[in-house]
């Protein structure tokens, strides 16, 4: 079990999947870039987050709910969960300030097509394991709002997504605590990354962090000794501070 200040946040397990390069550039180096992709992104979560919690008969509907897994290490904020009223023998679970019994259905709204499907559906599964941790109920499945095809896809928490979220939570657990960036996997997804310029993957070499790269050529423009430069000014002595 992890404790409160040890819990990382649930999007860097959908990062993971999809590039660990990228997971670590983000969370471990600080570094962020928008693009359309990303803004649009945005975009779509602001609209699955605007608006207060619903409640239809048998159905209610909770947004921008904040969950936490002690035992996987993460938390964060699911887009929609929804609430759909059956029989405890069925699975329904109490609801704390809510009457009845519910089975709660998470649902992730991404900016994304489907071939990206697999790390949304990790991240998806992450969130409905905190809901099980959380409400000591059982979720079967899911659904992800593609917002380029704009219809939801149905994903079932069988075991072997289940398995391979546990094990990506646990790699994203140790790659925090290395503190490492992972080498660069230069391939086709790359050209619509925000991060290809400060990743450089054909260039700033294999393992190599982004942020030493960037000072290398700084050094390299402006070198410590440069007598142009004075002293405190000079960004060498920037790059050793930020370094040490």
């Amino acid at each position: 079990m992890y404790t409160e200040d040890q819990l990382l946040p649930l999007s860097a397990v959908s990062q993971y999947v999809h590039c660990p390069r990228r997971c670590a550039l983000i969370h471990l180096e600080q570094v962020w870039s928008d693009n359309v992709f990303t803004a649009e992104g945005c975009v779509l979560h602001d609209k699955a987050h605007s608006g207060a919690s619903e409640s239809r008969g048998d159905l209610k509907i909770l947004r921008s709910l904040r969950l936490r897994s002690l035992r996987l290490g993460i938390t964060g904020v699911a887009d929609v969960v929804e609430l759909h009223r059956i029989a405890p023998s069925e699975g329904g679970v109490c609801i704390p300030g809510i009457g009845g019994t519910w089975l709660p259905f998470p649902v992730e709204y991404k900016r994304g097509a489907a071939k990206d499907i697999r790390c949304y559906e990790v991240q998806l599964c992450a969130q409905a394991l905190c809901i099980e941790e959380m409400l000591s109920a059982r979720i079967p499945e899911g659904a992800l709002f593609l917002g380029e095809k704009q219809h939801r896809t149905p994903v079932a928490f069988d075991a072997v997504l289940r398995a391979e979220t546990e094990a990506v939570c646990q790699a994203v657990q140790n790659l925090f605590a290395a503190g490492v960036t992972p080498p660069a996997d230069h391939n086709k997804r790359c050209s619509s990354c925000s991060l290809m310029e400060a990743c450089l993957p054909q260039s700033a070499g294999y393992g190599k962090s982004a942020r030493k790269w960037l000072f290398r050529q700084i050094e390299e423009i402006c070198p410590r000794d440069d007598p142009t430069v004075v002293g405190g000014d000079n960004p060498a002595a920037v790059r050793d501070r930020n370094l040490s």
